[in-house]
C-alpha cells in the first residue's frame, strides 16, 4: 500500500483505469449484455449472475430468455428458474409456455407443473390444450363383419373426441380409441339379425358402441360416434357353406377312391389265388394221367375204359355248354322286354 501511495497520481489513475477496463472486458465476455438489456427493456428482468450461471452450465440462454419474455408479456408469472430446470430436463419450454398462454386465453385450468409433466410424458401439451378447447375428429378404416344372416357389412366410423388435460399422463392415445371402436363395430354388426336393419338405421351401431364407454383410461373423451359410410359385401355365409360342401365332396371322393383301391387289390389277390388253384388242379390232372398210364402199363386199365372216360368227359362238357346258353338267353330276355 505504501508503494502504491508513493507512486505519482497519474500512475495511480492509470492502474485504476486498467482495472476498470479488465472488469468491463470480463463482464462483456461472461455476461451477454444484449440479452440482459433486452430482458430488462421487456419488463422481464434477469440478473447478470443468473445469465453468467446459464452460460457456465451451457444452457441455451438466448432461447430461454426469449421464451421467458414471451411468458411475461402474456401475463404469466413464471419463474425463469422453473423454465431453466425444465429445459435442462429435456422438456420443450416453448410448447409449455404456448400451452399455458392458450389455456389462459381460453380460460382452461392448467398450471405450470401440470404442463411440464404432460410435456415430459412425451405428449404435445399445446395440441392437448387446443383439442380440449376445439374437439377433433378421427376416422376408422373400413371395418368388416358378418351379420347373423351371413351377409358381410362394411362400415366407417367418425369419432369426435376432446382432450382431457387431467388424463394426459399414463393413458392411451387415439390409436386405442380407434381399435376399440373397430371392435365395437364388429360386435354390433355380429348382433344384427340381418344386414338390412343396419343399412336402414346405422345408428344401431353407434348406439351399441357408445354404451361401452370406450374412452376409459384414454387421454380423450368421446363426444360422438357417427357411422359416415356403410356398405354391403358378399354372402359370406353361403360361401362358407359352399366351401364346406366342396370339402365334404372331396372327402367322399377320397374315401371312394380308397375303397376302389382296396377292391382292386382284393381282385388282384383273388386272381392270384385262382391262378394258384388252377396250378394245383393242373398238377393234380397230371398226376391222374400218370396214374392212368401206370394202370394201363400194369394192365389194370384198358383202352376201352379210357375211351369210356373220354366220352363221359365230353358228355359233361356238352351239358355245361347247353346250360350256359340257356342261362344267357334267360338273362337277355328281360333286358329286351325292358
Amino acid at each position: 500500500m505504501s508503494m502504491l501511495l508513493a507512486l505519482p497520481v497519474w500512475a495511480i489513475l492509470l492502474i485504476v483505469l486498467a482495472c476498470v477496463i479488465v472488469v468491463v472486458v470480463a463482464i462483456v465476455i461472461l455476461v451477454p449484455v444484449n440479452i440482459w438489456f433486452r430482458a430488462l427493456a421487456s419488463g422481464a428482468h434477469v440478473s447478470m449472475a443468473r445469465l453468467i450461471g446459464m452460460k457456465i452450465r451451457k444452457v441455451d440462454y438466448k432461447f430461454l430468455v426469449n421464451t421467458y419474455i414471451i411468458a411475461q408479456k402474456a401475463g404469466l408469472h413464471i419463474p425463469i428458474g422453473d423454465l431453466e430446470t425444465h429445459l435442462m430436463a429435456g422438456g420443450n419450454i416453448e410448447k409449455v409456455v404456448d400451452a399455458l398462454i392458450a389455456a389462459h386465453s381460453a380460460k382452461v385450468e392448467l398450471d405450470l407443473e401440470q404442463a411440464k409433466a404432460i410435456d415430459l410424458a412425451g405428449r404435445d401439451v399445446l395440441e392437448a390444450v387446443r383439442t380440449s378447447v376445439t374437439p377433433k375428429v378421427i376416422r376408422t378404416n373400413w371395418v368388416e363383419a358378418i351379420a347373423k344372416n351371413g351377409i358381410q357389412v362394411k362400415a366407417i366410423a367418425q369419432i369426435t373426441v376432446r382432450a382431457r388435460l387431467d388424463r394426459q399422463i399414463g393413458t392411451a392415445d387415439t390409436e386405442t380409441i380407434l381399435a376399440r371402436v373397430g371392435e365395437g363395430i364388429v360386435t354390433a354388426i355380429g348382433k344384427a339379425n340381418t344386414h338390412t336393419e343396419l343399412i336402414a338405421d346405422p345408428s344401431i351401431i353407434s348406439k351399441t358402441i357408445l354404451a361401452d364407454r370406450l374412452d376409459r383410461q384414454t387421454a380423450y373423451e368421446i363426444l360422438s360416434i357417427d357411422i359416415c359410410d356403410i356398405d354391403v359385401g358378399g354372402n359370406i355365409g353361403a360361401k362358407l357353406k359352399i366351401e364346406e360342401a366342396e370339402a365334404k365332396k372331396k372327402i367322399s371322393q377320397a374315401a371312394a377312391e380308397e375303397r376302389r383301391a382296396q377292391a382292386v387289390a382284393l381282385e388282384q389277390e383273388n386272381k392270384a389265388k385262382t391262378q394258384e388253384m388252377q396250378a394245383v388242379v393242373l398238377a393234380a390232372e397230371s398226376e391222374v394221367h400218370k396214374a392212368m398210364a401206370q394202370a394201363m402199363k400194369n394192365g389194370k386199365f384198358g383202352v376201352v375204359d379210357y375211351y369210356k372216360l373220354q366220352n363221359m368227359v365230353a358228355d359233361t362238357n356238352m351239358r355245361n355248354s347247353i346250360s350256359q346258353v340257356q342261362n344267357k338267353k334267360s338273362t337277355d330276355k328281360p333286358n329286351e322286354d325292358h
